[in-house]
């Protein structure tokens, strides 16, 4: 994350993470005010086994773009609302890549949908995230099913 400000929003991304078991590290990285370090994760992370990169940053939120710039990992982007734009800035930053460096990118905020997004690139090759991320989704579906059955009940009353 850009910044220890971003932390409210990416420990969302954590918690999904964790809840699928798939390991992870949080790291503080600036794309402006510490770039030779936030280069050196990216650059590193492939080599340390890890299979994508989860970048939240506000503002001008160049973050995620740097760090796709030097990886050859998918990097998600996560802008965050943090600014008098409301994280429209930070979004545009992250969807307005040049081509050649992409950068996934989920809503304003969208954490949890940032790790979704990277625990299905990992079941790609690992079967056993895929079958949770089956059943995650059909757990979903029953729940929505169930909120439509009360919401039902609920008509009939009337």
């Amino acid at each position: 994350m850009g910044s220890d400000s971003d932390w409210p929003v990416m420990k969302k991304a954590l918690e999904v993470l964790r809840k699928f078991g798939v390991g992870f590290e949080a790291r503080v990285a600036s794309a402006h005010r510490t770039t030779e370090q936030a280069l050196e994760l990216a650059k590193k992370a492939h080599e340390v086994g890890y299979s994508v990169i989860i970048a939240g940053a506000g503002a001008a939120a160049h973050l995620p773009g740097v760090l796709a710039a030097v990886t050859p990992l998918p990097v998600i982007g996560v802008p965050i609302n943090g600014t008098a734009l409301q994280g429209v800035d930070a979004l545009y930053a992250m969807v307005q890549m040049p081509s050649g460096i992409p950068v996934a990118t989920v809503a304003i905020d969208g954490a949890k949908n940032a790790a979704l997004l990277a625990v299905q690139i990992l079941s790609v090759k690992e079967n056993k995230l895929r079958q949770q991320l089956i059943e995650y989704k059909r757990k979903m579906a029953s729940e929505v099913s169930e909120k439509d059955k009360k919401i039902q009940q609920l008509v009939a009353e009337l």
